[in-house]
């Protein structure tokens, strides 16, 4: 039994191993090849350590501009799509009705419709109502896009906050709105945090949308503008590449940084209804 026991945990380490490997190696040629000038599609060390590849890049048409658009596009985007998903999910975390389930399991099948398949009518919508080619055009279709998940995602976090803190709120006077607002959002901040980050996050990788609706290269954002690293007939510039996908990574992981606090914090006041 030991011997067996000891096979099986080294065949899971085995495989732990693979899987971290999965992920390091690409990071690691990302690292890499940003501080290398002789930078090509093999993990390894630079011979020669330098930062061209950032000064190249670090240009606003190149860099600056770009990463702007993304973090107008990104930012407001999931701000909209935060607000309304707390507005949408606290009635159906607060009030119970025939539909309800239905309509939450209608909101999470919009989930699976894939992007690729709405675009062309989505692009003639937004032809028609002129939303082409304008940011708040596109802010908006980010904002619906993720908006079913996060729904579901906030109304499952909301659940977990004790409706008595609410009923208590209502004795002092405080509306429903109020209570959303001062008692069970404050409560529910790793729900939050969540569905803040996981929205930013699938916005800002979000290579098809903007590259449909947005037609004037000004107003690119990042994750559109760095397929021009690719140059003609296969030639890529791989330093260059590299050292943008540094700087394009960089505003995520400042916004996980920010809130890793909330995500790791609980309900503060989850035992307040206990006597």
């Amino acid at each position: 039994m030991s011997a067996r026991r000891t096979t099986r945990r080294l065949a899971a380490d085995a495989a732990l191993l693979v899987v971290a490997a999965a992920f390091v190696l690409p990071l690691a040629w990302v690292l890499l090849s940003a501080v290398d000038a002789d930078a090509d599609l093999r993990v390894k060390a630079p011979e020669e350590f330098t930062f061209a590849n950032f000064d190249a890049v670090l240009v606003p048409e190149v860099t600056f501009t770009p990463l702007l658009n993304s973090l107008i596009l990104c930012g407001c985007a999931t701000l909209l799509t935060v607000v309304c998903a707390a507005l949408a999910a606290y009635p159906l975390s607060r009030y119970r009705s025939r539909t309800g389930r239905a309509f939450l399991a209608t909101v999470l099948f919009t989930t699976c419709l894939p992007i690729t398949a709405i675009m062309v009518p989505v692009y003639a919508l937004f032809v028609q109502v002129e939303l082409i080619d304008t940011m708040h055009g596109t802010i908006l279709f980010f904002a619906a896009s993720q908006l079913p998940f996060a729904v579901w995602l906030m109304k499952n976090f909301m659940d977990g906050v004790p409706k008595e803190l609410e009923e208590a709120a209502w004795t002092d006077g405080a509306s429903p709105f109020q209570s959303l607002l001062r008692v069970v959002l404050p409560l529910m901040g790793p729900g939050v945090a969540v569905v803040t980050v996981y929205s930013f996050v699938m916005m800002w990788g979000n290579f098809f949308v903007p590259f449909m609706l947005l037609l004037t290269p000004e107003q690119m954002p990042a994750s559109v503008s760095i397929q021009d690293f690719f140059g003609n007939r296969g030639t890529v510039v791989y330093g260059q590449l590299a050292a943008f996908s540094v700087i394009y990574s960089t505003p995520v992981l400042l916004l996980y940084l920010l809130i890793a606090r909330r995500l790791g914090a609980g309900f503060a006041l989850g035992g307040a209804v206990k006597g």
